[in-house]
């Protein structure tokens, strides 16, 4: 029997926010510090192994071509495995400097694997595919 409660609700996706957060900021450290250092990211075309590669992409992207960027994200559910684990499921897309909106050709579903460490929630593994 699973005793999350929702504050657990709250700090799940208060991290994929705070992720966001630092995605809007450019910033690649702060962007992987809501992910385990095992963590995995897979979307088409890219399978992402831990961290360190994760945040190696996002300094390159935010350096690059995803630099001024921005994310919607929009949580659709948020499910609760056991107290230790959730999976979200999100709708959303990348808005590149300079747009308003992201157009829905770059629009993407994607789950997201929560887990409880020492009391917080991280980013265990993320995927996404076109919407």
């Amino acid at each position: 029997m699973s005793t999350t409660t929702d504050a657990d609700r709250r700090a799940v996706l208060g991290a994929i926010q705070a992720n966001y957060a630092a995605w809007e900021a450019n910033d690649p450290d702060a962007f992987v510090a809501m992910y385990l250092d095992d963590a995995t990211v897979v979307q088409p075309g890219v399978h992402k192994k831990d961290r360190e590669e994760i945040r190696a992409t996002m300094a390159a992207g935010f350096d690059g071509p995803l630099k001024g960027s921005r994310v919607t994200d929009t949580p659709a559910s948020v499910r609760f495995v056991n107290d230790e684990t959730a999976i979200v499921i999100s709708e959303g897309g990348i808005v590149l400097a300079g747009e308003t909106a992201c157009p829905p050709e770059r629009m993407v579903r994607a789950t997201w694997t929560m887990a409880k460490r020492d009391g917080e929630w991280f980013i265990a593994a993320y995927h996404n595919s076109p919407r």
